[in-house]
């Protein structure tokens, strides 16, 4: 299951189970709805930790991030990304992309509380 919440300058956007075969098609698809977002917004991604993508589908969210990236950094005020494998190297690697306030955990809560801090002081 993916979705793609609104809620004010809050965009959350979850990769769940139950998966789907179109699950694939709707995270990218999401991924170029963000890519779009006019406003400054905050991003908080939920993953599962399965439902992953295909080689096709890796090569699509790698153009997206390269075609995104300055748009992407622009709005974005921060990002939390939520994995139940979150370690220190995603959060390395994620930091060489983009450069606004982010983090990687397994916790929802740290997550959304690291939202709510960097939204407030934006």
């Amino acid at each position: 299951m993916v979705e793609l919440d609104r809620h004010g300058r809050l965009l959350t956007l979850r990769y769940l189970p139950p998966y789907r075969d179109l699950d694939e098609r709707a995270y990218l698809d999401a991924l170029i709805e963000i890519g779009r977002h006019e406003c400054a917004f905050a991003l908080l991604v939920i993953f599962a930790g399965g439902g992953g993508l295909s080689r096709a589908g890796e090569r699509e969210q790698a153009l997206w991030f390269k075609a995104t990236r300055e748009h992407f950094q622009r709005q974005c005020r921060a990002l939390a990304i939520v994995r139940p494998d979150a370690n220190p190297r995603m959060l390395e690697t994620f930091r060489r992309l983009w450069s606004m306030p982010l983090t990687a955990t397994s916790d929802e809560q740290a997550a959304r509380r690291f939202i709510t801090r960097h939204m407030e002081a934006a």
